[in-house]
Parts: structure tokens; C-alpha cells; sequence
């Protein structure tokens, strides 16, 4: 059973998107803001906006990835180099620049790196998933223990 349903109204996910844009006023984000993984999950289930996963290919095949979302790297592995083709990979995957585009990284932190080279490409509605895939480090140095995807429960898959 999916978490959200497909039968969410345009203004539910609209209502979303404008508490997300709220979000981005009170911060200096240079987004269109930030939704939580459970409002991400909703608007992308719904088919109110796309998933980018901006994790490298070895976190997507060895701690798992959310189905049917778009991978372009904001980084390869090793050493975590700057993935000079960034907008054009995302260009080609997402070519309407007016589309809701959510960007997921491990913890928030790639993917709000992600969200504002997007924006500053010209996509309109360019979002950071907070928390990101694994979450935040937890007192003894663990991911996934209180926050991220897969800690809220959301759909996720692994290789």
C-alpha cells in the first residue's frame, strides 16, 4: 500500500509547494524551498513533481533508492568530485524548467547544492528534500536512526 495515494488533488499538492516557498522566505536558500521527505513523497507519488536523486551510483546500489526517481550525480565517487555536467544531465532529464523538480541527497545537504544550481539555471520550482535519504548523524555517529527517507517509512528499494 503506498503511503500517499494517487488520488491527491492539484491543490493538495499545491498547498505543499506554497508551505515549501513559505519555508524558503524565512531562510537564505536560493530555492524555491524546502519539503519535507513526507510532502516529498506525497507531490512525487501524486505526480505533482519529479525526484532527483543526486547521490552517487555506489550509495544508490549499496543503501538503496527510492523507485522510479531520476539519478543525476552532484558528485562521483571516489573523492566526492563536483560533477561538472550537473544542469546539463538534469536538462536532459528534465527539460521543462517550469516543472516542480524535489532533489535528494543522503542527509539535505547535496541536494539543497543541487537545488540552487537548478535555480540559478532557471528551473522555476526547484526543491531540497530535508533530511535526505539516510538523515542526520545521530550521538553515536549513526544515520537513519531519527530522521531521512527511510526512517519516516517512504518506498525504497535496494540492489
Amino acid at each position: 500500500m503506498s503511503v500517499a495515494t494517487n488520488s491527491v488533488r492539484k491543490a493538495d499538492g499545491q498547498t505543499l509547494l506554497k508551505r515549501a516557498r513559505a519555508r524558503a522566505k524565512n531562510s537564505a536558500d536560493p530555492f524555491a524551498g524546502t519539503v519535507c521527505p513526507k510532502e516529498a513523497w506525497t507531490l512525487f507519488d501524486a505526480g505533482e513533481a519529479v525526484l532527483v536523486d543526486v547521490r552517487t551510483e555506489e550509495e544508490l546500489a549499496f543503501v538503496g533508492r527510492v523507485p522510479q526517481a531520476i539519478h543525476v550525480p552532484w558528485a562521483t565517487w571516489p573523492g566526492m568530485r563536483s560533477n561538472p555536467d550537473f544542469v546539463g544531465d538534469l536538462e536532459d532529464e528534465v527539460d521543462d524548467k517550469s516543472t516542480p523538480v524535489l532533489f535528494l541527497c543522503r542527509s539535505g545537504q547535496r541536494s539543497a547544492a543541487a537545488a540552487a544550481a537548478a535555480a540559478a539555471a532557471g528551473y522555476e520550482h526547484a526543491y531540497n528534500v530535508a533530511e535526505g535519504f539516510e538523515g542526520n548523524l545521530d550521538d553515536d555517529k549513526h544515520r537513519g536512526t531519527g530522521s531521512g527517507w527511510r526512517f519516516h517509512g517512504l518506498p525504497w528499494e535496494q540492489s
